[in-house]
């Protein structure tokens, strides 16, 4: 068995190699569509190949989520557990962190879950659809700014510079920000006309198993707290690492998910980012409601637990294996592993 130091959660150097049972993947909650009315295009395959015509118009798929998994040969959880990325990122994050150690793939595997990592519909292997014409709008693209001082919290405004040795950051910052470039290697063009979608391939994918643990990072959130809430006889818990969104208690009932544990973890330096400080109040509206309608719902905010220096990249920062301990130890609790 590998063993996990409840203090730091790193996994001692000694442990085995993972037995495995099996490692594939699928895509999910994707539906065909017709085109019509485009002109033809002009296309070299490759250098110095012939050119030939295209016919944009007829059928393909749309709205398809990619998911990957690795199947322990004796896991530890009746429950798979489900890692979702937040926005502008796809399932990489949570492989391999910047810096190159191993992500909470590997953490939980050697914990004993199954781990199904997925990129939701728009990102990574899930591929893209047409736009204007399947997706009514353009893309956003995340700069290296906005992710350096809004959302992901590394430095004030006005910290950031394309030249490292300018670059400010927070005192005590866990994530480490030489790893910047590699890091923004990541980021993914995401869609803003795409939610509806992108419920559904999650949604499709939690009724795919029989049952899930759903661990959520970021815009991820929303989507888990609504897919508990879609399917609670099959959703066994959702953790949100800081979500950037929640159901609206006035619209969604929480009395629905009572038996389903629900965590949200929270990082350092929230107050000092608008981004964070608009976000919050709803989410926190959200697990108000859960505790009143009598759910198990936990509230941790690191730094209040002497984890301070988190980003929002909580799965990426140099203490990311010490946090997902904290998760671990909270579904311990719950008698999700054994």
């Amino acid at each position: 068995m590998n063993s996990i130091d409840s203090s730091t959660g790193a996994a001692s150097s000694g442990d085995a190699p993972l037995q495995v049972r099996d490692i594939g993947s699928f895509h999910v909650g994707g539906h065909m569509v017709s085109l019509t009315g485009m002109p033809l295009r002009q296309r070299v395959s490759t250098a110095q190949g012939a050119v030939h015509p295209i016919d944009p118009n007829g059928e393909m798929v749309i709205g398809q989520m990619y998911v990957q998994y690795v199947k322990l040969a004796q896991p530890r959880s009746r429950h798979p557990l489900l890692l979702w990325h937040g926005g502008g990122m796809s399932g990489v994050n949570w492989e391999t962190t910047p810096d190159g150690r191993p992500g909470w793939q590997m953490f939980f595997l050697r914990a004993g879950f199954d781990v199904f990592v997925s990129d939701a519909v728009e990102r990574g292997r899930a591929s893209w659809a047409p736009y204007p014409e399947i997706y009514p709008e353009a893309p956003y693209f995340r700069t290296a700014r906005e992710a350096w001082e809004e959302t992901f919290r590394f430095g004030p405004s006005g910290s950031w510079h394309i030249d490292p040795a300018l670059r400010r950051h927070h005192a005590a910052q866990r994530f480490p920000v030489a790893q910047m470039e590699a890091f923004m290697n990541q980021f993914v063009p995401r869609w803003g006309c795409n939610d509806a979608l992108t419920q559904h391939a999650y949604d499709a994918l939690i009724g795919r198993l029989d049952s899930s643990i759903v661990l959520t990072h970021s815009q991820g959130g929303n989507f888990g707290l609504n897919a508990a809430l879609n399917a609670p006889d099959r959703v066994k818990a959702v953790i949100a690492l800081e979500p950037s969104g929640a159901p609206d208690p006035a619209l969604r009932d929480p009395a629905a998910l009572r038996g389903i544990p629900h965590l949200f973890v929270w990082g350092d330096f929230l107050t000092q980012h608008a981004f964070w400080v608009n976000s919050l109040p709803n989410v926190r509206r959200w697990y108000e409601s859960l505790i009143a309608a009598g759910v198990d719902a936990q509230w941790i905010d690191l730094p209040a637990r002497g984890i301070a220096g988190n980003s929002h990249a909580l799965m990426a920062d140099d203490n990311s294996d010490q946090i997902a301990a904290v998760v671990l130890d909270w579904m311990r609790e719950r008698k999700l592993i054994g």
